[in-house]
């Protein structure tokens, strides 16, 4: 789009403030404004004016049953044998999402890039890798490996993973993809210039990983290796089990769209996302969401009745993913500190929160796929989330547990 067309779609959006500068610029300046401009989704504006309920309100929420630890060592055989044929068949590939910046962890650079080493270097990517390598030698076979990274670490993590090596896997199997991107916006509407030639845009959440990868152009790429599982996981936890051969063979065997790990709460107040039931559709929500009766009510074995913790490992049917991408999912819009240029020019990032952004989250994925299996896992073994430099769900915590699982740092 050139310079007229660009204009006369802001002056229709009511979001001529983008070309504040356009004068000001160079020539790569404004071509670099012009071309940013014409890739912004604009959906946002449909979200500002019909924004989803996220009261709950009109949420049935009840207990849902899933396989409990007892229950998956008893079948543990089955499961595995299950699991590793649809693997060494091709049917299941992973996929990280790793779209998010390690600055609170107080670095400048994709997390995934966060040395947790003690007497050597450990990346959060290589740990990982290495579970992920577990499987494959066990398999006899490659597990492929897409990555979603973002405009903001895209160049970071691609130049990260082919210095290392891919940390030992084949290139060839490892494919990476960018995060969609939503506008921040002020209180108005209206979008924020973050520089004078740059629109102030932010990853959409990683609920768009799917409809991402499908934009890619990957799902060809899935279809032609014959791929009908898709196990997704977070970057953040360094003892996620990937591609895990029990928890793919129960996933399958249990018929349903959808695997997800979980841990049992250790306390009715736990801080994690609860898988549940909303009616007869599986959903998982925030913790902060139960009422004090609910966290604390007990089943018949006396376990927490929502006492399934979500940990970010959940196993997709492909067919399904498919069948609902087009469909819409909730778009959480949240205040947020936005760095802009201010009146005076210069971009700055403001002390209070001074506009909105536009996300939407893996979770929400859940509801649409219509049926889950709750596959509890051993807290210690498989969840060392690292979320803050010190503290809960830290670099300090997350090292102790590794330790635990016998991982040289």
């Amino acid at each position: 789009m050139n310079y007229e067309q660009i204009k006369a779609l802001l002056e229709e959006k009511g979001q001529t403030q983008l070309l504040k500068y356009y004068d000001e610029l160079d020539e790569a300046g404004k071509a670099k404004l012009l071309a940013a401009i014409a890739e912004i989704n604009w959906s946002f504006e449909d979200d500002l004016k019909n924004p989803v309920d996220m009261s709950g309100k009109d949420r049935d929420i009840r207990p849902i049953s899933g396989l409990r630890l007892a229950d998956i060592e008893k079948k543990k055989t089955e499961y595995k044998q299950i699991g590793v044929e649809a693997i060494k068949a091709g049917k299941v590939a992973a996929v990280l999402l790793a779209g998010g910046m390690g600055t609170r962890l107080g670095v400048d650079g994709p997390k995934g890039a966060y040395d947790i080493g003690l007497t050597k270097p450990l990346y959060i990517f290589e740990q990982q890798m290495k579970n992920l390598t577990e499987v494959v030698k066990e398999c006899g076979v490659i597990v492929p490996l897409y990555i979603m990274t973002s405009d903001k670490n895209h160049e970071q993590t691609t130049s990260f993973w082919k210095e290392h090596g891919y940390f030992g896997y084949p290139e060839s199997e490892v494919k990476f993809f960018k995060q969609d991107m939503a506008p921040a916006v002020d209180y108005d509407g209206k979008i924020y210039l973050e520089r004078k030639d740059t629109p102030a845009l932010s990853p959409n959440g990683n609920g768009g990983w799917f409809a991402s990868l499908k934009r890619a152009g990957l799902c060809e790429d899935l279809k032609a290796r014959g791929v009908e599982w898709l196990n997704i996981y977070a970057v953040d936890n360094v003892l996620q089990r990937i591609a895990d051969p029990v928890f793919v063979g129960a996933t399958i065997a249990s018929g349903v769209n959808c695997g997800a790990k979980v841990i049992t709460k250790n306390n009715p107040y736990e801080k994690v996302g609860v898988l549940c039931l909303d009616g007869d559709k599986p959903d998982i929500i925030e913790y902060y969401e139960l009422t004090d009766e609910m966290a604390n009510e007990k089943d018949a074995d006396g376990n927490l009745a929502y006492g399934f913790g979500a940990i970010m490992n959940y196993l997709f049917r492909l067919s399904k993913l498919e069948e609902i991408v087009d469909k819409r999912i909730p778009v959480h819009i949240v205040e947020k500190k936005i760095e802009c240029v201010c009146e005076d020019g210069v971009t700055r990032k403001p002390e209070k929160e001074n506009g909105k952004k536009f996300e939407t989250l893996a979770v929400d994925l859940i509801k649409p796929m219509g049926s889950v299996l709750p596959f509890e896992v051993v807290r210690e073994k498989e969840f060392a989330p690292i979320k803050n430099k010190t503290g809960v769900d830290s670099v300090e915590s997350a090292r102790e547990l590794l330790k635990q699982n016998g991982v040289e740092l």
